[in-house]
């Protein structure tokens, strides 16, 4: 049982599900792994660059199994970031890590960079990677004005690869708005693709402080019974 999890760009609040989504999974009595094929913009801790992605999941998981392929320093497209540094990504050597922890745990995660047709070797995007995966995905979108068009172009660029997609979440909701765009657009998305909308998440503020409480809120806010039985 594992899934891929995509943005409709940078920023959008992937590890943040990607985090929720393991400590619910977990909580349910399975082993979870958290996979990152590619992390740039990787922070230095004790002299060494790791993901800060991982580093956050960990951080509301305690004892969660992760993996990392790549970090890299820079904070940009996978392509870009290990050719400032000299090297280049083998897509082969992602699938054999994942498929070692995978081989650990009942259920991974694995968290993407960026959207679906980000670089991540020559001739080799993101979406290419999903589908030597074979894995379905899960779509993070913001709430805000241009959502609908960013989500409905991921939504067809995966189509487009014939990528099972389980679903749409939307993270980072302002759940007293007033404004008008961001209260239709989840509803807008769902009509217009045919995908289905698994959960608006509200801004979630000091996690570390707190891991218990990302469960609560992706049990409160999120459809996991659909998400497992699609799987």
């Amino acid at each position: 049982m594992n899934i891929f999890i995509t943005g409709t760009d940078t920023n959008v609040g992937k590890t943040t599900v990607t985090a929720g989504l393991a400590a619910v999974i977990k909580n349910m009595g399975y082993s979870v792994g958290v996979f990152k094929p590619v992390q740039t913009g990787a922070v230095e801790i004790n002299n060494e660059f790791v993901s800060a992605d991982i580093e956050f999941v960990k951080s509301v998981n305690p004892g969660i199994l992760t993996g990392v392929s790549y970090n890299f320093k820079e904070p940009a497209a996978p392509l870009l970031a290990a050719q400032l540094e000299g090297t280049i990504i083998n897509p082969a050597k992602i699938k054999h890590d994942y498929e070692k922890l995978a081989n650990k745990c009942d259920f991974i995660l694995v968290e993407g960079a960026g959207g679906l047709l980000v670089p991540i070797s020559n001739n080799f995007l993101m979406r290419d990677l999903i589908k030597m995966l074979d894995l379905p995905l899960i779509i993070v979108a913001r709430p805000d004005l241009g959502t609908i068009n960013h989500t409905l172009l991921t939504i067809e660029a995966a189509k487009n690869k014939n990528i099972k997609i389980l679903g749409v979440i939307i993270s980072g909701y302002p759940p007293e708005t007033c404004d008008i765009a961001i209260k239709n657009a989840p509803k807008m998305i769902e009509d217009i693709s045919g995908e289905k909308i698994l959960g608006i998440l509200p801004k979630i503020e000091n996690l570390e402080s707190n891991p218990s409480l990302i469960r609560d809120i992706f049990k409160e806010h999120v459809n996991m019974d659909f998400i497992l039985n699609c799987i």
